[in-house]
């Protein structure tokens, strides 16, 4: 009987100790501000603008929209003008050629403004067997990008409606803002078979607090001060980012670590993963 390689025999002691998913946990993350620096469509909107796909004039009244809404608009006037303006600027454009464009914007701006701390926290729910979902009010199209990227699970956005190939510039549905956004993880959760109890949810606006509100662990992650006040007095966790600090000294969440311990088993596999491979570069370069 022919005996097996040394290779062919760890793949099977690794394979023996993977840990099969959570089917009943995930992960949701809000987009702007807490995975990435600063508004992902103004971004996307600013790369299309260099493009000469719209007018600076039409980027300068998109904007101005959205910083009236992000800076405290919460009433339904408020709300409807950035429903109407969020995706004017793509009316009548192909979807096709939008969503490439989108791509090659992502590669070039918007990798570079991810957090590094919050992509290890999404991180630390893949390596323990967990989905990962965007939640966000940009568009789907673009926030399937960034999560297609980021190599997460999926992603939930505001829906841009289609027709022949053409965005319309119409919504449809509500924007993904507030309770609509905690309405969308509700029925992901019902089509995904996920137990909110076990979940997380990560943000850093005041206005994500009914998603916040819904799983067993939420966490405040950059948070504006009306969200940090919050979750200092709920007792949530705070994580902050934006000083600069290497994502390897937020350590592993303490409630997430207990929570599995086939987690710890996964994320040992892939630390000793990075540990060989960083030890066959060493060998190279000698």
């Amino acid at each position: 009987m022919p005996s097996r390689s040394a290779g062919a025999a760890a793949r099977e002691v690794e394979d023996a100790l993977r840990v099969p998913a959570r089917a009943e946990a995930a992960a949701f993350f809000d987009v702007d501000n807490t995975m990435v620096v600063g508004a992902s469509i103004f971004h996307f909107a600013k790369g299309l603008a260099a493009r000469k796909h719209f007018s600076t004039k039409d980027l300068r009244r998109f904007v101005w929209q959205q910083v009236k809404f992000r800076a405290g608009g919460e009433g339904a006037e408020d709300i409807a003008r950035a429903r109407e303006s969020a995706l004017a600027f793509v009316a009548g454009k192909p979807v096709a050629e939008i969503v490439a464009m989108s791509e090659e914007i992502y590669d070039e701006v918007i990798a570079a403004k991810v957090y590094s701390g919050t992509r290890a926290l999404a991180q630390l729910h893949l390596d323990a067997g967990e989905r990962v979902w965007l939640v966000t009010a940009t568009p789907e199209d673009l926030a399937k990008i960034i999560a297609t990227r980021l190599g997460v699970t999926g992603a939930i956005g505001t829906r841009a409606e289609e027709r022949d190939g053409l965005f319309t510039g119409r919504l449809i549905g509500e924007l993904l803002h507030g309770e609509a956004k905690a309405a969308a993880v509700r029925d992901l959760a019902v089509r995904e078979c996920l137990d909110l109890a076990q979940c997380a949810a990560y943000s850093d606006s005041i206005n994500d607090l009914p998603m916040l509100s819904l799983v067993g662990r939420p966490v405040a992650v950059n948070p504006d001060s009306a969200l940090q006040n919050e979750a200092r007095r709920r007792g949530w966790e705070i994580r902050d980012f934006r000083t600069g600090r290497k994502a390897a000294r937020i350590g592993i969440p303490t409630a997430l670590a207990v929570s599995t311990a086939g987690g710890a088993v996964a994320s040992g596999i892939a630390i000793r993963r990075r540990q060989e491979r960083a030890r066959q570069a060493g060998h190279r370069r000698r």
